[in-house]
């Protein structure tokens, strides 16, 4: 049976920690309370050095290296935050960092993880063959290999995350985590079994990580490994899925309502609020936000997604006669329903079998799924046929 992480382990790895690691601030989220019906707390670890709590836990088992294994440097295998966070803890403890990164990486992680001060190896393929070539060099060069979640001392070190729950929300009722590998909520568990054994400890996963296609890529992790399981089976008391477009109306609640950008890992316990997942749970909730490193291009289109589910954007296709005004009319419709343009596409050419016909394609802004209906009334009314 793995050996769990106690709770003097977390402590030292705060002792560890001091003046690397941020205490993460508190943010009340009175959107997210008044959906929730309890108080929502957000724990905002998208704050942190590196913009994510894998500093935590790459600095404990950094610290932890003899004079000689620090000599010969550190290796990890990432996408992304746990790349940033052994490229920062490798510096600030003297040794020398090499991550290999998928070559499709988004590219402001990789350069964030060179400006750390990390060598970077672009490696082909999946992040299974990053980890194969990571594995491959570290042992051709006595490199010591950083796991982002499978190891105790890792584990640990996220657990301070925990350390600073028990002082800050002494109330807690619930605290709930993004799950990938686990690290995370298996060291928070750690820490607040011990501290605090009546909070209610919960995962959130990606519905699609188990097949490696979720936005959230920080938690695009098919299954927890095996420590980090052994701790989630002790500690957890439930594991629940989010689809990616809850995710995305999560990322567009945070940013507008709460002012926090997070990216779509750190925002899938926000998701579980939104989907009424927490509705049994006691309060307050704490919702820890893990990160908030995301593609600026990605970040563009999760919004997109994110406001198309809250029903604050929609898009049709029609046929207009081919005819002077026909466009003018239907537009005249939208403007009397009170619809924003946003984009049109007019095409003369290229409407098969209907020679007197014209595709329009239009993307307008709307003021939620109400109004979509009452725009879809007003256009049948007119005799207009909706894609």
């Amino acid at each position: 049976m793995a050996e769990l992480v106690t709770l003097d382990d977390v402590r030292a790895a705060a002792v560890r920690l001091s003046g690397v690691a941020l205490r993460t601030p508190i943010e009340e989220s009175r959107a997210l309370s008044e959906l929730a019906g309890v108080p929502v707390l957000l724990k905002c670890e998208h704050l942190q050095r590196t913009g994510s709590f894998k500093i935590r836990g790459a600095c404990n088992r950094i610290a932890q290296l003899s004079g000689e294994q620090r000599a010969r440097g550190v290796a990890c295998a990432s996408a992304g935050n746990h790349a940033q966070g052994v490229a920062l803890s490798a510096r600030l403890a003297g040794t020398r960092a090499t991550v290999f990164m998928p070559q499709g990486a988004p590219l402001p992680k990789v350069e964030a993880t060179r400006a750390y001060g990390a060598e970077v190896v672009l490696v082909p393929g999946t992040f299974e063959d990053s980890v194969a070539a990571c594995a491959a060099w570290a042992a051709a060069n006595g490199a010591e290999v950083v796991p982002p979640f499978e190891h105790p001392d890792v584990i640990a070190g996220q657990g301070t995350v925990g350390l600073e729950l028990a002082e800050q929300v002494p109330e807690a009722g619930t605290v709930v985590a993004a799950v990938g590998g686990g690290g995370l909520l298996a060291g928070v568990a750690a820490a607040l079994r011990a501290l605090r054994p009546d909070v209610r400890l919960v995962g959130v996963r990606a519905a699609r990580a188990a097949h490696g296609v979720t936005m959230a890529d920080g938690i695009a992790v098919r299954e927890p490994g095996a420590l980090t399981s052994a701790h989630l089976r002790a500690y957890a008391d439930r594991m629940i899925e989010v689809s990616d477009e809850s995710i995305a109306r999560a990322v567009l609640l945070l940013a507008e309502r709460a002012k926090q950008m997070v990216e779509p890992a750190g925002a899938a316990p926000a998701a579980a609020v939104l989907d009424g997942a927490l509705a049994d749970l006691p309060g307050p909730i704490v919702l820890i936000l893990g990160g908030g490193n995301v593609d600026p291009l990605l970040l563009l289109r999760i919004l997109r997604s994110g406001m198309g589910e809250e029903g604050r954007t929609w898009a049709f296709r029609t046929h207009l006669p081919d005819r002077p005004g026909a466009l003018s009319a239907l537009l005249g419709v939208i403007g009397a329903a009170g619809a924003n343009v946003v984009a049109v596409e007019h095409h003369r050419y290229g409407v098969r079998d209907e020679f007197d016909q014209v595709e329009v394609y239009l993307e307008l802004e709307t003021r939620g799924h109400d109004h979509i209906a009452q725009l879809r009334a007003a256009l049948a009314a007119d005799g207009y046929a909706l894609e």
